[in-house]
C-alpha cells in the first residue's frame, strides 16, 4: 500500500510563530507549574482535533497535561464529518486563498499523520488494510473546475498562470478534458484542472487523527517526561459556566453550535447555513464513473468516493438552525432535484444514477473581509466578560473551508493557548472582534 505523496509549497514565511511578537509573553500562565494543566476542547471536528494534536505536539516535554474533548455526537459527528472532503487552496476563480500555501502545507501534514496512524493500527489486522485505506483517503484524483461563465474566463486564465506550485492549476481544452474524464461537458470548452488536489473521506480522516492524538499521548508519556492524558466525553454542552474552575483553558471549536452557548449566542459575526449532500450509485455495472476520473467543482460539486460511489453537493439554506445530520424524505427530494440537474450539466452520465441517501451539516459562515471570508480566532475572556483564571478561546467560522484551514490555524491556536498570548495569531484572524454582528 502506497502512502500519499503530497506536495508542499515553499513559502516565503514558513514559520508558524509569531506574526507580531518575537517573544510571546506567558502572562497568567505557567507551563512549569507542578499541578497538571487541564484544557477542555469543545468540539471533535476539524478545528477541535487539530488543536488537540498541536497542543500535545508542542507542549514542553516535562509538562503534565490533560485534555478533555467534549462533543455530544463524538468524533466527526458534526458538519466536519459530512463535508465533501475536497481539499485545494483556491477560490471559485482559482485565485489562491489568503495564506493558501501555508494552509495547504499544514493540512496535508495532518493527513499524513492520520494516515500513518491508520497504517500502524491496520498492521495488526493486515487483511483489512487495503480496504480500510481506500475508504479513509481516496486516491489522489485531482479536481476539475469547468469554466461556467464567459465573463470571467480571462480572470480565470490569468489566475491559473499564477497558481501555487504545491497545487498546480492546468488549463485544459475540451479534447484534453475528455481524455481526463470521458463524457464531461464543458459549456465554454475550457476547464481548470488541479492534479494535486485531494478528496478525502472526512469522517474516517477525523477518526484516524484522533487515533494519532492517542498515539502521541502514549509516546509523550514515556521516556522520562511529564504525564499526558486525553479523554473524549460524549455529552451536550449547555454553557461555559460548566467549565469554570475546572480548567486552565477552554478552546471552543463548536462550529455553528457555538450559538447554543448563552454567553456567546447572537454576539458573533457568523451566519449559519445548512447544506445537504446526496449520495448516488450507478444503476448497473456498465455505467460506472471512470476509474481515475477527477472530482468536479461547478454549480454543484461531485466528490468521488469510488467508481461506483459519488457524493453530490451542496445546498445552501441560509439562517437555518437545524444541525441534525439526518435528512427527511422531503428535504432529500428537494436537494436531489436541485443538485442533480446542476451536476449532470457537466457530467451527463450521472442523470440516471440511483439516489441512495443524503446527509446534512450546519456551517458557521464568517464575514467577508478584503482578504476573503476568514475564520474567527482569539481569546474571548473580555468578549464574554470573564476575567478569571480560566482562559476562553474561540476557533470558529471555518465555513466551507474547514479542511483547508484546520491544520495551520489549529497550530496557531495551540501556540496561543500554550503561551497565553493572543499576539501569536495573525491580526487578520482576530479583527472580527471589531465587527458588530448583523445576523
Amino acid at each position: 500500500m502506497k502512502t500519499l505523496n503530497l506536495n508542499l509549497c515553499s513559502h516565503p514565511n514558513p514559520k508558524i510563530l509569531p506574526r507580531r511578537s518575537s517573544s510571546p509573553v506567558r502572562s497568567q500562565c505557567s507551563l512549569t507549574q507542578q499541578h497538571p494543566l487541564r484544557f477542555a476542547v469543545l468540539g471533535a471536528g476539524f478545528a477541535g482535533l487539530s488543536v488537540v494534536w498541536h497542543l500535545f505536539k508542542h507542549s514542553p516535554k516535562e509538562l503534565n497535561l490533560k485534555i478533555d474533548i467534549y462533543d455530544e455526537v463524538g468524533i466527526g459527528g458534526g458538519a466536519s464529518g459530512i463535508s465533501g472532503g475536497l481539499l485545494h487552496p483556491y477560490s471559485p476563480k482559482v485565485k489562491p486563498l489568503w495564506e493558501g500555501a501555508q494552509c495547504w502545507n499544514e493540512s496535508t501534514k495532518l493527513l499524513r499523520i492520520a494516515e500513518e496512524a491508520s497504517l500502524s493500527r491496520d498492521c495488526q489486522v493486515r487483511e483489512s488494510t487495503e480496504q480500510y485505506m481506500k475508504a479513509f483517503v481516496v486516491n489522489k484524483r485531482g479536481i476539475l473546475r469547468p469554466a461556467m461563465d464567459m465573463k470571467n474566463m480571462t480572470k480565470l486564465n490569468d489566475n491559473a498562470k499564477t497558481c501555487l506550485p504545491c497545487c498546480r492549476v492546468k488549463t485544459l481544452n475540451n479534447e484534453e478534458a475528455q481524455g481526463l474524464l470521458p463524457g464531461v461537458l464543458l459549456p465554454f470548452n475550457t476547464a481548470f484542472f488541479m492534479p494535486e488536489a485531494l478528496n478525502i473521506n472526512p469522517r474516517h480522516y477525523l477518526e484516524e487523527l484522533f487515533l494519532a492524538c492517542e498515539n502521541l499521548v502514549k509516546e509523550s508519556s514515556s521516556h522520562d517526561s511529564g504525564e499526558k492524558q486525553l479523554s473524549l466525553h460524549k455529552k451536550s454542552i449547555h454553557g461555559l459556566s460548566e467549565f469554570e474552575g475546572e480548567y486552565d483553558a477552554v478552546i471552543i471549536c463548536l462550529g455553528a453550535k457555538v450559538n447554543m452557548l448563552p454567553e456567546i449566542s447572537g454576539r458573533l459575526p457568523l451566519r449559519t447555513c445548512r447544506g445537504v449532500i446526496v449520495h448516488l450509485e450507478p444503476p448497473d455495472d456498465t455505467r460506472c464513473y471512470p476509474e481515475d476520473g477527477p472530482s468536479i467543482l461547478s454549480d454543484a460539486w461531485i466528490a468521488v468516493e469510488s467508481s461506483r460511489s459519488l457524493n453530490v453537493g451542496s445546498t445552501w439554506e441560509w439562517k437555518s438552525i437545524n444541525s441534525s445530520p439526518n435528512v427527511s424524505i422531503e428535504e432529500a427530494s428537494k436537494a436531489l432535484h436541485e443538485l442533480l440537474p446542476k451536476a449532470s450539466t457537466i457530467y451527463p452520465g450521472i442523470r440516471d444514477w440511483v439516489f441512495t441517501g443524503a446527509r446534512a451539516g450546519l456551517r458557521a459562515m464568517p464575514p467577508l473581509t478584503p482578504l476573503g471570508s476568514l475564520p474567527l480566532l482569539g481569546c474571548i475572556n473580555d468578549f464574554i466578560g470573564r476575567n478569571r483564571s480560566c482562559k476562553y478561546w474561540l476557533f470558529g467560522g471555518l465555513g466551507s473551508r474547514g479542511l483547508l484551514y484546520h491544520g495551520w490555524l489549529g497550530n496557531l491556536m495551540a501556540h496561543a493557548v500554550l503561551s497565553c498570548n493572543e499576539e501569536v495569531i495573525p491580526s487578520e484572524l482576530t479583527s472580527w472582534k471589531n465587527i458588530k454582528p448583523k445576523y
